[in-house]
């Protein structure tokens, strides 16, 4: 649950906000997940990994001291590509990750955020 709601809040309600859609709108937002945030989130989006440390009173601690997008976090798995489905290729990864550059992924979805919700808040 607390990794849902962490996404909930750092990914969904950032680009959604909180207001109520209604489910006829379900497929529109599906549709720009797939098609923007998602690939924009994997290849462009840089978050921050944590190393564990434990201090001096033997307390865990974590240290925020890798920052890079998932993709390339993927990569630096010793043998990553035994986790990856059978027609995803390291290949594909790093030619969808080279189509735009980060500052243009991310003029994109919010371009299409705001046409989405242009859509959804239509009048009838």
């Amino acid at each position: 649950n607390a990794l849902v709601e962490g996404k909930n809040g750092a990914i969904v309600r950032k680009y959604l906000g909180y207001s109520h859609i209604p489910k006829g709108n379900a497929k529109k937002i599906n549709t720009f997940y797939r098609e923007y945030l998602n690939p924009y989130l994997n290849h462009h989006r840089f978050c921050g990994f944590a190393t564990d440390y434990v201090d001096d009173r033997g307390k865990v601690k974590k240290k925020y001291d890798t920052y890079q997008t998932p993709i390339r976090k993927l990569f630096s798995i010793p043998n990553f590509k035994k986790y990856l489905k059978e027609n995803v290729t390291e290949e594909s990864l790093v030619a969808e990750e080279k189509k735009t550059n980060h500052y243009d992924a991310a003029t994109k979805v919010y371009d299409e955020r705001a046409k989405l919700f242009k859509e959804i808040n239509k009048k009838i």
